[in-house]
């Protein structure tokens, strides 16, 4: 009975080591979610007592073609955030690890890896700033196509609306590359070579390599690194904050800065909520699709 009892009282004591993170997770997500809930059913200036306004905000939400043109917008940020760096990152993995890491050095390929995963440690604010420095009308973009011939190709980059979410979306491409990068690279690193040199032996290119083996066996980064990033592009915030604050003329708006500008410039407290748990079931939901597609992709390859 003693023997039994002390088996069974290390695993309680498990337990304990879960309670910092259930605190952080309660106080720090939970209850906020909570509040933000419960204010979007309310009208409030943030200052007085909220007045309950039962489903008027997701009403007003329906009807607002702001709202529904910054969704249009996250769909762009996906695309620039998530699929083009997705596509890039494991294309230029491969390259790396097949042919600079093999054909020159290790350290070759690491320098490339840190020289792409730099932007990922700079802080966003001082990277909107760079960029916007760059792309304003006197900027070095615009300087440098006057020095090459291409004048007439300059532009208000992040001051015009045709061409303001082209531009951040470039942005968006440069700093998410460096992250899906290193994690192709890792993952490509537990790949048994044996079967890259097997495929090579029996003459298949480099391409069809890449296709039918280095694609195959970097799924399970793959879905992680569409997960994520695909995330991140839905709750995107600083680089917009930073570099147009949603202008021109809402051609740059997101969900998370119309809610910002609800909540701080206009004091519509309650609106600004239903634009973020709107946000927050939105995404949601694109998570449990991810999670679901994963799941059936493993269940298949066993």
């Amino acid at each position: 009975m003693s023997g039994a009892s002390s088996d069974a009282q290390p695993g309680r004591v498990y337990w304990f080591y879960l309670i910092p993170g259930m605190l952080g997770f309660v106080t720090i997500i939970l209850v906020p979610f909570v509040m933000n809930l419960m204010i979007s059913f309310t009208t409030w200036k943030g200052i007085g007592i909220p007045k309950f306004a039962g489903l008027r905000n997701y009403e007003r939400l329906l009807t607002d073609d702001t709202f529904w043109h910054s969704l249009v917008n996250t769909a762009a940020f996906v695309f620039a955030m998530a699929i083009i760096p997705t596509a890039i990152g494991v294309l230029l993995a491969a390259l790396l690890f097949d042919y600079i890491s093999s054909r020159f050095s290790n350290a070759l390929a690491s320098f490339f890896r840190a020289g792409f995963y730099l932007p990922q440690i700079l802080p966003v604010s001082a990277a909107g700033i760079l960029w916007g420095w760059m792309l304003n009308p006197f900027g070095i973009v615009n300087a440098m196509l006057d020095a090459t011939g291409l004048g007439g190709l300059k532009q208000n980059w992040l001051g015009e609306p045709q061409l303001a979410l082209w531009a951040i979306m470039v942005v968006m491409v440069w700093l998410q590359l460096g992250y899906c990068l290193v994690v192709f690279m890792s993952g490509l690193a537990r790949v048994d070579p044996s079967l890259q040199e097997a495929a090579e032996l029996d003459g298949a290119a480099w391409l069809p390599r890449f296709w039918t083996i280095t694609v195959p066996l970097l799924k399970p980064e793959i879905f992680v690194v569409g997960l994520t990033t695909t995330i991140a592009a839905l709750k995107v915030f600083a680089p917009i904050f930073v570099l147009t604050s949603g202008g021109p003329d809402n051609a740059t708006m997101v969900p998370s800065q119309m809610s910002y500008h609800e909540f701080f410039a206009t004091n519509r407290v309650g609106y600004g909520a239903a634009i973020t748990t709107a946000q927050m079931l939105m995404t949601l939901v694109i998570c449990f699709i991810f999670i679901r597609i994963q799941a059936r992709h493993t269940e298949n390859d066993r």
